[in-house]
């Protein structure tokens, strides 16, 4: 499909008037889209099971808390924001029941739908806007009058809205700011999965974890292996950021361009490139999507061991110690756990 973006003057906020939306979830994506969305005008509710933690977080701001199932009840528009392991089971238990013909149902990640774990009933519209951001993020732009950029796709539209009510939920979330990129619940999926697992997560923290334990094991203090390796990245990922990958280079010295240009390939090179594409074929497949679905039926051991060895890697505390001297870092925190 040709490229399409649509900024706050595409959205109409008013398909959304007299209707209710409910959330789903008050995590990281969660808090941020009702906080947005209240203040942007709109009715929101926020589904929560009763025993849920984040029940006076959501409470002390105002917000009317129900649980999932009342919430659904409510709503015109439900939204899931809960973990994408968690989804398929809270939506089969307690929403899919009170969905009547004239609803949409939303994601804000397309897993659940392009995967077959959540299919709505035929006459209820499913659309996705997914921030290409931590729900974190999302609120502290909205705040400063700024915005995410967004994902929108559609994937049932009985009634010829779900586009137009999407982009009205991404406007209220404050997507339409930056720009609402409209795109497919698969290209959406598995170009996420991968950024995840090739670059941002998995890819990046794999180098960084090897360059600080080749620093270490030959010789060089855990304090400068872990200042060279893993506190720089946001040096030069603000410059990449800023302006791509050439305004990176021309802001470091000439030293460390020539390291990139020449040493670079070296660490990425064509058997790196070969296990990215297996990776892709995972989750092309749906192998990676089935591998993940059965380690959390099977109560996550795997996962759970593989968290466990990686808080326990020295680097950790070595980060903890040296982040203690820059109290500066503590201001304006993009994770305020007692929050959200």
């Amino acid at each position: 499909m040709d490229l399409r973006i649509f900024y706050d003057h595409d959205a109409d906020l008013a398909r959304l008037d007299g209707k209710t939306v409910a959330v789903i979830g008050y995590g990281s994506q969660g808090h941020a889209h009702t906080l947005n969305l209240r203040d942007s005008g709109v009715s929101v509710v926020v589904g929560l099971r009763k025993d849920s933690g984040s029940r006076p977080k959501a409470e002390a701001e105002g917000i009317r808390v129900l649980t999932p199932t009342e919430a659904a009840r409510e709503a015109d528009v439900v939204m899931l924001t809960v973990p994408d392991e968690t989804a398929a089971g809270i939506y089969a238990d307690e929403i899919a029941h009170q969905l009547v013909p004239g609803n949409h149902l939303a994601v804000a990640h397309g897993f659940n739908i392009h995967f077959g774990q959540i299919r709505a009933p035929e006459g209820v519209g499913v659309f996705m806007v997914a921030p290409k951001g931590p729900g974190h993020t999302v609120r502290g732009h909205y705040l400063e009058g700024k915005g995410v950029p967004c994902l929108v796709a559609v994937d049932q539209d009985p009634n010829g809205d779900s586009l137009q009510v999407g982009l009205a939920y991404a406007k209220g979330i404050g997507g339409g700011r930056a720009g609402i990129i409209e795109t497919s619940f698969r290209e959406e999926t598995e170009t996420d999965l991968f950024g995840e697992q090739a670059v941002l997560c998995g890819g990046l923290t794999a180098l960084m974890t090897a360059a600080y334990d080749t620093l270490v094991d030959a010789g060089y203090s855990p304090e400068m292996a872990y200042f060279e390796t893993i506190h720089e990245v946001k040096l030069i990922v603000d410059l990449i950021y800023e302006g791509g990958v050439a305004n990176m280079r021309y802001s470091v010295s000439n030293t460390a361009e020539y390291g990139d240009l020449t040493r670079g390939p070296r660490v990425i090179d064509e058997g790196t490139r070969e296990r990215m594409r297996s990776i892709l074929n995972d989750i092309q497949s749906g192998s990676f999507a089935r591998e993940f679905i059965l380690e959390n039926r099977a109560g996550t051991p795997s996962f759970n061991a593989l968290r466990r060895r990686a808080a326990q890697h020295p680097m950790e505390a070595v980060g903890e110690r040296l982040r203690g001297l820059m109290p500066w870092l503590k201001e304006q925190r993009l994770v305020d756990r007692s929050k959200n």
